[in-house]
């Protein structure tokens, strides 16, 4: 099992998303929830095409943190 970081973005009327370690790897979506499935799927399909093609899939790097500001 991986674990990819997602980025999940509001927009005007819509949420998107991206993985920085799957680049061109890119769902939208009305709700968060739907992005996140769209996302979910979109890697999936990211990663079976790269195996398919015998190209590396890459290990997950990304990490996230809050930063607070006082």
């Amino acid at each position: 099992m991986k674990r990819f970081l997602i980025v999940i973005e509001k927009a005007n009327g819509n949420y998107s998303a991206y993985s920085p370690d799957l680049p061109g790897c890119v769902a939208t979506g009305v709700t968060r929830d739907e992005v996140e499935q769209n996302m979910y799927e979109a890697i999936n399909l990211h990663i079976l095409g790269l195996e398919e093609e015998n190209l590396p899939v890459p290990k997950p790097q990304a990490i996230a943190e809050y930063v607070v500001i006082k």
